[in-house]
């Protein structure tokens, strides 16, 4: 079952990835990324959980998350576009894509595009079918 992971590679560990379950970009980029397999001390929550307000803490809030969350293995928090930073060298062109992120303004234009996607995501791409409905809440 996806975002399962067997006690004995807890360990190996490095971060939490929380996305937005009900977000089917979000749940599509997820499937991508275990897919291409390039983030293997990765694991994956969906906010929608208990476990998500465990991690999160005080930064929990109920209902739609604003954005996504990396919760490092120290328990640092990062958030929105960051929270993908340390996932990107582990992808392919990804070493290109942190190059790129270094030229100046190329850094504030991908924040801005996330934040636009990040709140319309929901009208862009829709939602995930709740169980048990197969239509779109």
């Amino acid at each position: 079952m996806a975002g399962i992971v067997q006690q004995d590679s807890l360990s190996r560990l490095e971060h939490t990835l929380i996305y937005d379950g009900a977000c089917h970009l979000c749940v599509t980029a997820k499937a991508g990324l275990e897919r291409l397999g390039g983030t293997p001390t990765v694991r994956f929550i969906p906010y929608q959980s208990e476990e998500a307000a465990c991690c999160l803490g005080a930064d929990y809030k109920p209902g739609r998350p604003d954005v996504a969350f990396l919760v490092e293995q120290d328990g640092r928090i990062r958030r929105g576009l960051d929270a993908f930073l340390p996932l990107i060298p582990g992808l392919r062109g990804g070493r290109f894509w942190l190059a790129l992120l270094k030229v100046p303004l190329v850094r504030p234009v991908a924040w801005l595009l996330y934040r636009v996607v990040a709140r319309y995501r929901y009208r862009l791409f829709g939602r995930v079918p709740s169980q048990g409905s197969s239509k779109d809440v």
